[in-house]
């Protein structure tokens, strides 16, 4: 394969996460995913199957962006026979609608940046 070839299938990635002092990953690419698959399936345990990640992860995740943020992203509904329901919250609507746009003006960022800095090198 050619370089220029080989630049073209070059994409810049990354991942991204809010932090505080004390606390690490607070926010980020995981629990933002979690989030979407949450409001799209209704239930904490489908929204983290179709993550690839457990129940007990995926409710932990959540606990920690809560507590650290000290807002409600989610909210969960115990069942009965038909099992409970998680949907999210204003606040956690409003916290997907933010880092999509924060995230999509980085990626944007990151992509100027590759081409500034590394396109060049397989040409």
């Amino acid at each position: 394969m050619n370089n220029s070839k080989t630049a073209e299938m070059l994409r810049a990635r990354f991942k991204l996460w809010l932090s505080t002092e004390d606390v690490e990953g607070v926010f980020g690419d995981g629990k933002w995913r979690l989030l979407k698959a949450i409001d799209r399936e209704g239930s904490l345990s489908a929204a983290g199957k179709s993550q690839k990640i457990s129940y007990r992860k995926a409710w932990g995740d959540l606990q920690k962006a809560q507590e650290t943020l000290h807002i409600a992203l989610v909210e969960k509904r115990r069942g009965g026979t038909l099992g409970g329901q998680t949907f999210l919250t204003n606040e956690g609507k409003r916290w997907i609608a933010a880092y999509t746009k924060f995230r999509n003006d980085i990626e944007k960022a990151v992509e100027k940046a590759y081409k500034k800095h590394m396109m060049g090198l397989l040409k």
